[in-house]
C-alpha cells in the first residue's frame, strides 16, 4: 500500500492517478494510524513552505511522518514535498521543516531567468538508484518552483538541472526520496520514475 500524505495542499487526485496507472495500490489519507502502517508513502505538494509546515502540524502529522521516515519506509517527496524534507527555508522568512535531509532550501537569485522556473528542464544524473533506474541522462521532466533545495552533502543528490545554477533536482539517502520536478506530469518518462518507486 502507497500513502498519498493529505495535509491539505498538493495536485493529490494526479498523483494518485499516476501511481495507479503505474500499478500501485495507492489511497489519499492525513489519517495518522494508516500512514504508519503503509508500506511506502508519498508527500506531495504545491504551494509555499510555511502553509505545507502548517498544514502538516495542523493535522498532527510532523511527528508521524517523521517516525515513518526514520522506520525504513520508502518515502518520495514530490516539488514542495521534497522541500519540506530539508531542515529550513527561506521563503517567506525563516522557517524549519522535517528535517530528513540536511539542508536548505533557498531563491533562485541568479540573473537573466525568469522566475519561477515553468516548464520543462532536463537532468543530469549524479547517482545510481532504483529511481532512476531505465532514465537517461538529459532526460527532460516538468517543473514549477521559484525555491530550490541546496543539499548540505552532495552525495544526498541525485539529479541536477541547470537553471541559471546547477541545483539538486533530485534526492536521496537511504529511504529517503525527493524530487523537485513533477513527475506525475512528465508524461511516460515520469510514469517510469513513479514506477520505479513502486518496484522500490
Amino acid at each position: 500500500m502507497i500513502t498519498v500524505i493529505n495535509y491539505g495542499l498538493g495536485n493529490l487526485h494526479s498523483v494518485q492517478k499516476a501511481l495507479a496507472f503505474v500499478g500501485g495500490q495507492v489511497e489519499v489519507t492525513s489519517d495518522p494510524g494508516k500512514i504508519l502502517s503503509a508500506d511506502k508513502l508519498v508527500l506531495p505538494g504545491v504551494g509555499a513552505f510555511a502553509d505545507g509546515m502548517e498544514g502538516l502540524s495542523a493535522r498532527g502529522l510532523v511527528d508521524v511522518v517523521r517516525e515513518a521516515a526514520l522506520a525504513g519506509k520508502p518515502v518520495l517527496g514530490i516539488c514542495l514535498g521534497m522541500q519540506l524534507m530539508f531542515e529550513d527555508s527561506e521563503e517567506q522568512g525563516s522557517h524549519k521543516g522535517l528535517g530528513l535531509l540536511p539542508g536548505k532550501v533557498v531563491f533562485f537569485r541568479q540573473e537573466g531567468i525568469k522566475v519561477p522556473q515553468i516548464g520543462w528542464n532536463q537532468v543530469e544524473i549524479g547517482a545510481d538508484s532504483p529511481l532512476v533506474q531505465g532514465i537517461r541522462a538529459g532526460s527532460y521532466f516538468y517543473f514549477n518552483h521559484s525555491y530550490y533545495c541546496a543539499p548540505d552533502d552532495d552525495e544526498d543528490v541525485l539529479t541536477w538541472t541547470e537553471y541559471g545554477t546547477r541545483f539538486a533536482s533530485a534526492v536521496v539517502r537511504e529511504n529517503i526520496f525527493g524530487v523537485q520536478f513533477h513527475p506525475e506530469k512528465s508524461q511516460k518518462i515520469g510514469l517510469k520514475l513513479l514506477k520505479n518507486f513502486v518496484e522500490v
